[in-house]
């Protein structure tokens, strides 16, 4: 998976006897979203004169537990105590540290042999080192817990005490490396807290809304109504009148290029000043005509779209409209999800200063590289003249892989040059300005033979984007679970225009997918005279790896992955043996399965009523991300928030409707997250195989919201074929 991969180590003494090593591994494959494989991957090691190691941990912290994660890597095939360890946040800086995001589920496949590889050349060299002082031979010496041992001499010795001779050895070849047998791991797979925990608790600055910096003022926006307006004038007499204010600024179709907005930015002594100085500004937008949609619109423009053929075609296999006319019977079904919102509990902000040519940046950003990236062309100022500062992200799910607030900041901050200026975003002008996940429409035909087979499966996505092509998290993707796994598939897919900005969220596609196709798949089995979960055993056959089609004009690394049926059975079959599944479940029990950023997952979950609302009452889950996992108490929380997510994309109402062009949500008011009051008990199974580890923040949740649905549909005998659930 990580093949022709080149390593360097360059170490060097720095002041006080630290011995720092600058670990560079070129040629490793991965990618982040939208951009090209990655070229190198560093990772930064020091070991102080104390015999106390500093790791840097390279990617923005989301709450996905990466900064615990990568340096685990790093310390295990170091061989030192995890209690020695100390964990720094890196600086966004790619000719250093290679790629550096947050999103896709993508840090440990990227990494996973990377980080160890640096690990163990760091230990190699100080175990070379140790071999020539003691005039034995390498292969001798053994190392545990950051120091070097002969046993045969009965010499030890600290690594820091070696730290001078160790860096004058040679780099060892990446193919001469031996990393550690799993069977003697002590840091991976134990549980291990996040270094940012005690802070938090404490309540220390630590995310980007906490940047405070000498002379800093602040900045609050006003944007339009009706996303993507224009604006065309404006007074800002009242505004500027209240004391304090320093300044109003228009900015003029800035972000991102297929989002650009106008708005206006009142900068001040205080964040609450420059906050209730916005509201006096009097503006007039030009809507464009953007009023027009609506969710009554979009309704009917997908009703209209489903009485002919799909725009474009994703995936053919056989002849399905053969196969279901011919069927012994037919089950045919239109589902549908909303737009959703972020709704971070940090709203967006980033703090910039612009001086001479440069930019510096604190900003808590999932993609931070393409943020300076953005950063650079609006100042018109090379890349290499801004600086990204990464802080702790408080909550993200996707919102802030869009860096449109790093741009935002900066050019309100070139307005006052030298002064360091904090934007934060009102609640109402975050959800205002967010990239939603997209809302669709589907409609779905299978059909089933005389013994209940599915022999056709055919589906028609009515999704948004622009020009034809949806966007960020609207595709419909050619390997989607049952098309690859039936004889006769056609998948096919509209695109509606509109002036809502679609971004990915939390397992982007799949959250929505798996709720659609599970919950269609559901009827389908019960039309077979079967529960869901036996149904798609039989619907997954044998153990085998299926090969989705290549998409044209789509490097390698973007391809689908392939299926692996068996896994997909192994969490099947563990979750119903959890949950004690029986061949007539007891009614308000419902399943559902879903494979995503090469996780495979199985829910099932328990709904009653209670004083007339509906409660998820307790959850299964069986999940199979590989041989490893790396830190099984972040791993507990990553899997119970996607189960508490999941229940909030069915029961509680989450939804952001759009009328006369505008987003109709301007708080948590109108967009209840779960409580803790709606967590139920969670069992959580790990089915272990015998392949390379892989990421745990997205693929749990897409199961959970097909479950849900489907335990409803079993409790009260009636399809949910829309989200959010209403009675």
């Amino acid at each position: 998976m990580l093949a022709d991969r080149r390593l360097a180590l360059k170490a060097m003494l720095a002041a006080g006897g630290t011995l720092a090593f600058d670990i560079q591994i070129a040629g490793a494959q991965g990618a982040k979203p939208g951009g090209a494989a990655s070229a190198r991957i560093n990772a930064y090691v020091a070991i102080a004169a104390d015999n106390t190691v500093t790791i840097t941990s390279k990617n923005p912290e989301i709450g996905q537990g990466v900064k615990a994660m990568l340096p685990m890597l790093i310390a295990e095939e170091l061989d030192v105590a995890w209690g020695s360890v100390k964990v720094e946040q890196a600086v966004a800086d790619q000719s250093r540290f290679g790629e550096q995001f947050a999103g896709g589920s993508m840090s440990t496949p990227m990494n996973w042999m990377p980080m160890r590889q640096a690990g163990a050349t760091a230990r190699a060299m100080i175990v070379a080192a140790a071999a020539k002082q003691w005039g034995v031979p390498a292969a001798d010496i053994t190392t545990s817990a950051g120091e070097v041992i002969h046993a045969a001499s009965k010499r030890r010795a600290p690594y820091a005490a070696l730290a001078a001779a160790a860096a004058k050895e040679a780099v060892p070849d990446v193919a001469s490396l031996k990393l550690k047998d799993p069977a003697s791991f002590t840091i991976i797979g134990k549980p291990v807290p996040g270094p940012d925990t005690p802070a938090i608790v404490a309540g220390k600055p630590l995310f980007g809304v906490d940047t405070v910096l000498p002379g800093m003022v602040h900045a609050a926006l006003l944007t339009a109504p009706v996303r993507g307006a224009t604006l065309k004038s404006h007074d800002a007499a009242k505004a500027l009148a209240l004391p304090g204010v320093r300044k109003v600024v228009p900015l003029r179709q800035l972000g991102h290029d297929d989002a650009p907005v106008d708005a206006l930015a009142v900068m001040a002594d205080s964040w609450w000043t420059a906050s209730e100085a916005r509201k006096l500004l009097d503006a007039q937008w030009d809507n464009g005509g953007r009023e027009k949609h609506s969710d009554a619109t979009f309704a009917a423009a997908a009703k209209a779209a489903f009485a002919g053929a799909p725009a474009a075609s994703v995936r053919k296999e056989g002849d399905a409209a053969a196969a279901l006319a011919k069927a012994a019977k037919v089950v045919s079904a239109e589902y549908s999800y909303p737009f959703l919102a972020h709704a971070t509990l940090e709203p967006q902000n980033c703090t910039a200063q612009v001086k001479d040519g440069k930019a510096e940046l604190w900003a808590p950003s999932q993609m931070p590289d393409e943020g300076k990236g953005m950063v650079a062309k609006a100042l018109g100022v090379a890349p290499d003249a801004v600086t990204v500062n990464l802080t702790r992200i408080g909550g993200g799910f996707g919102r802030r892989l869009q860096s449109d607030f790093m741009v935002l900041v900066a050019m309100i901050a070139r307005e006052v040059p030298g002064v360091p200026v904090k934007l934060i975003l009102e609640r109402e002008e975050d959800f205002r300005l967010d990239f939603f996940r997209p809302a669709g429409f589907h409609k779905f035909d299978a059909a089933l033979d005389a013994q209940g087979k599915l022999t056709a499966f055919r589906t028609h996505l009515v999704t948004f984007g622009a020009k034809g092509q949806p966007g960020r998290g609207g595709e419909l993707p050619n390997d989607l679970v049952p098309a690859n796994l039936v004889p006769n598939a056609d998948l096919g897919m509209t695109v509606l225009d509109s002036n809502v900005p679609l971004g990915w969220l939390r397992a982007p596609g799949s959250n929505a997918l798996a709720y659609a196709t599970q919950a269609f798949l559901d009827e389908v089995a019960a039309a077979a005279g079967k529960t869901l979960p036996a149904f798609m055993l039989d619907v997954l056959g044998e153990a085998r790896a299926v090969v989705p089609p290549k998409i044209p004009g789509v490097p390698d690394i973007f391809q689908p992955p392939p299926f692996d049926t068996g896994r997909a059975a192994g969490v099947i079959r563990e979750v119903m043996k959890n949950a004690a599944w029986q061949e007539k479940p007891a009614k308000g029990r419902g399943f559902g399965f879903y494979f995503s950023h090469l996780g495979y997952f199985a829910v099932v979950a328990d709904v009653a009523e209670a004083d007339g609302a509906l409660r998820v009452t307790k959850m299964w889950v069986a999940g199979d991300i590989g041989s490893t996992v790396i830190n099984p108490m972040n791993a507990e929380q990553q899997i119970r928030g996607s189960m508490i997510e999941g229940i909030g994309h069915v029961i509680g109402g989450l939804k952001v409707p759009v009328e006369g062009g505008q987003v109709q949500v301007a708080n948590f008011d109108a967009y209840p997250l779960p409580r803790i009051d709606v967590v139920p008990p969670i069992e959580i199974a790990m089915v272990r195989t015998d392949n390379p580890p892989t990421g745990l923040g997205e693929p749990a949740l897409p199961p959970v919201v097909a479950a849900v649905a489907n335990a409803i549909s079993s409790l009260t005998g009636k399809r949910v074929r829309s989200l959010p659930y209403q009675a």
